[in-house]
């Protein structure tokens, strides 16, 4: 690898090519392809887009690539609301391209790739995302124009390919050769993650951070990565069992404050930075030592955590500049916490809510309904679990069985499964895919607007944002926003529920 100086106190990675081999240096275009209007974001990002609110996450994960190509450019359609059309007309002078597809996309991206190749014969596509990780031959049948895909952690697979490196020596990769589909052995988990570039540098070059939103963070924000995989055990997590494995290796402190600095540097409009590891505090004491560093900076930054937290690394995140903790409390009875190993009570819960009221740390508390164990009765339980708790937010998820997880194979032993797919063909609307002995689909997905009205349309809460807003400027800007948005996505619910009855 080079270190290429991309301005002060900058990093990129670009591979060592020899000279003879420079031909080899394709033109690359690493993609969240277009998708379903109220899907938007669902090509590329862990969630939908514009079904609640308007939330649009970063590319990250193709920004690591892109950083070690020469001749790479990243494009994210949702956020630029374009269509395969104007996809297509970007595309035409690459040579590769490489689209982030996931289990809801899948069909609709596979679309997107045979008109690229029907108006660019010449281009190789691949595939890279968490589906295609443990399903690659679902990209890859008879009449799909998919070239190859990059399982799992593909960073260095999609530069070796990029390289012109014959793809039998390429470690990670499937591919269709001589009419059979070829699956070279697993590629290891990075272990030096200081090693990968920095991907703020691709998103000052390639991406507008204004266009993207995220409710509960400030607005703009910028997101990165500290680390990669989480210890838990959850049974529906989808990235840990198909993408980046249940051990969580971590970025030195380091490399993570430098790079903070430089986005300071790069993105001074930036109001927030968001640690969005999937347990960012599952090393307590290496998550206070990064407090302690990023504490000189006076940035404002949230993360992500587990009821588990203690209180003492608690406190060192906040003295260190932490605004919000996304928390991901999922069920308010115990038995489901259970059968989902979530390795966490309602009581570890209800003391770490205490303690961040305590510290001043705000919550985007998440749930789920739908998960194993759901009954009519637990649906309500959560719900007065989640107003006994207060957070300052919530996000309630339809509980869906990916391909990977042990989740689909309960669902799938089990029987629960509904046949069906996963989104609506006409709206891209998510759907629920699963019935349990008396609680059918309807209800569990019923119960995901039902859940954000018993919650937020509380006198108590509502005085509570409205002193919020009174004593914020900022926080009065957010909520107000995301206000308007909720109430539309409640109105679009109630119109979905009619013209089914």
């Amino acid at each position: 690898m080079a270190e290429v100086e991309y301005g002060v106190g900058s990093r990129l990675h670009l591979p060592i090519i020899p000279q003879d081999e420079r031909r080899f240096e394709m033109r690359t275009l690493l993609m969240n392809p277009p998708s379903f209007k109220s899907f938007d974001g669902g090509a590329g990002s862990r969630y939908q887009a514009t079904r609640e609110v308007t939330s649009f996450w970063y590319p990250t994960w193709l920004c690591y690539p892109a950083g070690m190509i020469p001749r790479s450019k990243v494009l994210d359609a949702a956020p630029l609301n374009l269509e395969v059309a104007e996809v297509i007309a970007m595309a035409r002078d690459y040579e590769l391209a490489v689209l982030f597809t996931t289990t809801p996309s899948l069909t609709y991206d596979l679309h997107t790739v045979r008109r690229l190749k029907e108006a660019n014969p010449n281009l190789s596509v691949g595939l890279v995302g968490p589906h295609v990780s443990v399903r690659p031959e679902d990209a890859l049948n008879d009449e799909s124009m998919v070239d190859f895909v990059a399982r799992r952690e593909f960073d260095y697979t999609i530069q070796e390919v990029a390289a012109g490196r014959p793809w039998k020596d390429i470690l990670g990769l499937t591919y269709r050769e001589s009419g059979d589909v070829c699956h070279n052995p697993d590629r290891p988990f990075i272990e030096d993650l200081d090693a990968l570039p920095w991907v703020s540098e691709i998103y000052h070059r390639d991406l507008q951070i204004e266009r993207y939103h995220i409710p509960y963070l400030r607005d703009p924000y910028v997101s990165i990565y500290t680390g990669r995989g989480c210890p838990s055990r959850c049974s529906y997590c989808l990235w840990p069992q198909t993408f980046t494995g249940r051990r969580y290796r971590v970025r030195s402190v380091a490399d993570v404050t430098a790079e903070v600095r430089r986005i300071l540097e790069l993105f001074p409009q930036a109001q927030e930075v968001f640690f969005d590891d999937d347990t960012f505090t599952a090393h307590g004491e290496r998550a206070q030592h990064l407090a302690r560093e990023l504490r000189p900076l006076k940035c404002v930054w949230s993360a992500t955590a587990r009821v588990t937290t203690s209180y003492e690394t608690l406190k060192a995140l906040k003295e260190g500049g932490l605004r919000l903790l996304v928390v991901g409390y999922e069920s308010g009875n115990a038995q489901i916490l259970k059968n989902i190993h979530k390795g966490a009570t309602p009581e570890l819960a209800r003391r770490f809510t205490r303690w961040c009221k305590e510290l001043g740390i705000q919550i985007h508390g998440t749930f789920m309904v739908g998960l194993p164990g759901e009954t009519p009765a637990t649906l309500k339980e959560s719900m007065r679990f989640a107003c006994e708790l207060e957070p300052d937010t919530i996000q309630v998820s339809l509980a869906t069985p990916y391909p990977g997880t042990e989740f689909f194979d309960l669902c799938t032993r089990q029987g629960y499964f509904r046949p069906g797919a996963m989104v609506d063909g006409d709206t891209g609307y998510q759907k629920c895919v699963i019935d349990y002995p008396g609680l059918q689909a309807e209800e569990i997905f019923a119960a995901v607007p039902r859940f954000y009205r018993y919650f937020y349309f509380r006198p108590s809460y509502m005085l509570r944002a409205a002193h919020t807003m009174i004593v914020d400027p900022m926080e009065r800007h957010r909520l107000l926003k995301e206000a308007k948005e909720f109430f539309q996505f409640i109105f679009r619910r109630q119109q979905d529920s009619t013209c089914k009855t």
